[in-house]
Parts: C-alpha cells; sequence; structure tokens
C-alpha cells in the first residue's frame, strides 16, 4: 500500500502548493518555507517536514482561505468539531462527507443494513457534518432518513454546572422523540451515540421495532460497551462501530472476531486519512505494535490537507489485519496526558 499511499501522497501535495489549484492557506504557508513541498515531498513519510499541524488554524479566520482555488466555483460546506474546547475548530467540505460515507457504505453488510430501507439518525447535527453524512448514507443505500437532533454543548455546560437532573431530563426529551419515530414509521437502520443506544434500549427491543443494524460512533465507545451492546442490548441485531470526526472522516471496525475479546479496532480510510499512533513526547516516532500513544491524523483529500494533526486521543497501534493492510488503532479513548479533563456529554 506504501507506494499507493506515496502517489496519492504527491497528487494531493501538488494540487494544494499549485497556485492555479491551491489553497489560499498553503500557497501562504509556503512562502515561508526553505524548501518546496511540490519538489521534496515524493512519499508520505516525507509529510514529517510540515512538523505538527497546529489546532489554532482551524480555529476562526476567514474559511475561504481553506477552499482550494480549483474549487472556487463549487458550493462550500463548513463543518464544525464538537466544540467542547473554546471556539471550535471548522473544515470545507464540498464532496469530502460524500465520498467518506460512500465508502463505509461499502463496508456495511446488506444483510443487516438492507437497501432501500429507511434509517433513523439520533446525534448531533447543526453545524456538524454527521446528520447530512448519515442522510446521504441512507440515501446513497436508497432509503430516506429520519433525524433527531442532540445539542451536545448544552449537554456539557448543564454537566460543568452540576445540573445532572437537567442533563437527563434532555436526553430523555431526545430519546423520546426516537422512540416516537421507531414506532409510527418502518426503520430498519439506525445511527446513534453509545449513551443514547443504551438509553433508547431501556425503554424498547430495538429488535422487535424492526431494527436491523446499528451504526454508532462517538467518544464513549469502550470494549465494556462493546460487550454490553452486542451481548445484552442487541439480541443480535449488528453493531458497528465507528471512529470519526469532522477532520478525519471515517475509520471502520475490524470485523468481528471473538478473539480480540471486543477490542474496538478501527482502521483508517487509506489513502484519503491514516491515523498513526505516536510517543506523546515525539510526535513524528510512531510506536511499536501493541504500545500506547496518542493519535496522530493526516488527512489527504484534495479538498483538505492536514497533516500530522494531534488528536485529543490515545490508543495502542494495531498492526493490519486481512480486510485492511495497514495500520490501525485500538481503544481509543481520551488523551491521558492533560492536565484537565474535557467533558464529553451524551457522545
Amino acid at each position: 500500500m506504501g507506494t499507493a499511499l506515496d502517489a496519492w501522497t504527491r497528487e494531493v501535495v501538488a494540487w494544494h502548493f499549485n497556485t492555479e489549484t491551491g489553497c489560499p492557506f498553503w500557497l501562504e504557508y509556503a512562502k515561508k518555507l526553505d524548501w518546496n513541498p511540490i519538489e521534496e515531498v515524493q512519499t508520505y513519510k516525507d509529510l514529517d517536514k510540515f512538523g505538527e499541524f497546529q489546532d489554532e488554524w482551524l480555529r476562526g479566520g476567514p474559511a475561504r482561505r481553506w477552499v482550494p482555488k480549483g474549487y472556487a466555483d463549487k458550493p462550500v460546506y463548513t463543518f464544525e468539531t464538537g466544540g467542547s474546547t473554546g471556539v471550535p475548530k471548522s473544515r470545507i467540505n464540498i464532496n469530502d462527507f460524500r465520498i467518506d460515507y460512500e465508502m463505509f457504505s461499502d463496508t456495511l453488510p446488506d444483510e443487516f443494513f438492507p437497501k432501500g430501507a429507511d434509517w433513523l439518525m439520533v446525534g448531533p447535527s447543526g453545524p456538524r457534518r454527521l446528520r447530512l453524512a448519515v442522510e446521504h448514507l441512507a440515501q446513497h443505500r436508497g432509503g430516506i432518513c429520519f433525524t433527531v437532533d442532540l445539542d451536545p454543548r448544552w449537554v456539557i455546560k448543564l454537566l460543568k454546572r452540576g445540573a445532572v437532573k437537567e442533563a437527563e431530563l434532555y436526553k430523555q426529551h431526545v430519546v423520546d422523540q426516537a422512540l416516537i419515530l421507531l414506532k409510527a414509521r418502518e426503520i430498519n437502520c439506525l445511527f446513534t451515540t453509545p449513551k443514547l443506544l443504551e438509553a433508547i434500549c431501556e425503554k424498547v427491543s430495538l429488535k422487535k421495532m424492526g431494527i436491523k443494524g446499528v451504526f454508532c460512533g462517538g467518544t464513549e465507545m469502550t470494549p465494556q460497551f462493546h460487550r454490553f451492546a452486542v451481548e445484552e442490548l442487541l439480541d443480535g441485531i449488528y453493531f458497528a462501530p465507528t471512529y470519526g470526526n469532522t477532520l478525519m472522516g471515517l475509520a471502520v471496525h475490524k470485523p468481528f472476531d471473538p478473539a480480540d475479546n471486543y477490542a474496538i479496532i478501527y482502521y483508517p480510510p487509506n489513502p484519503r486519512a491514516m491515523i498513526e499512533v505516536v510517543d506523546p513526547n515525539d510526535s513524528m516516532r510512531i510506536v511499536e505494535y501493541g504500545e500506547t500513544g496518542r493519535v496522530r491524523l493526516t488527512t489527504l483529500t484534495k479538498e483538505f490537507f492536514m497533516p500530522r494533526f494531534l488528536e485529543r486521543d490515545e490508543a495502542e497501534r494495531e498492526p493490519p489485519c486481512e480486510k485492511y493492510p495497514w495500520d490501525g488503532v485500538r481503544n481509543v479513548r481520551p488523551f491521558s496526558g492533560f492536565k484537565t479533563t474535557v467533558v464529553e456529554g451524551v457522545y
């Protein structure tokens, strides 16, 4: 895969740093360099020359500086990250979210996510790409998507001020709306977050409601929850855990294998994004297989180039598997090296 990844890296760098097609941010950035990215980036490893991508570059400033000149006449979306810390990071999108979720669609078994079936999406919408992305996934598979909104930023505010009861009431408000739709419509596929899935399953049997497949993503995904969902909550419904965010797209789960003991193992959508596990004290050193480190993300698309970005997560480095012959990550969780705890809310 190295050669294909290297070739795609060269293509993406050549696009973003070309004065005809590149995006203003990177063209401006290149003026300060004493080296030429188009000439000197020949392999994926060469992206180390950029150093760490800075979080602050995506917080504020003109959104247009991230739009490549080659796409200047296209309709542009902007999607924000969770916003649990300060000014939300945002990235532009044109078609990436559709491409990402069409690739993800190819990994879903038709037996459990039937073509033509309708979906219910219960989770964060608003400034995030998730609602549009899940809706596109449903449409791509021939279905219609019903939605229930969740505002995690409000939940985080409630939890920070200790209003646990109020947060619980809000969660029930979201769950109640989901139950109304599940009872009133013929829905076979569900997207939601771990905490909301548990709350919905406390009220109804999803199997009896006609759900065949659950696609689940969020920061609260743990091996314990994975086991709980498969063995107790879902009663044979297919469970597809994912790790994704606005900046990366979507990492897919390794096909279920009892030998993995319910570990949550994800593989990135190579070559459009790569997830690596690095030494927290040296972000250019990838740790050994099985070792713990900080998650480092590189996004490589014609719409968005983001080399060597350190996520707020840690994980173990996972070796390639038959279906995904490149590195993955195991048991992603909040990075323990931070001094303060980030409130994750109902994700």
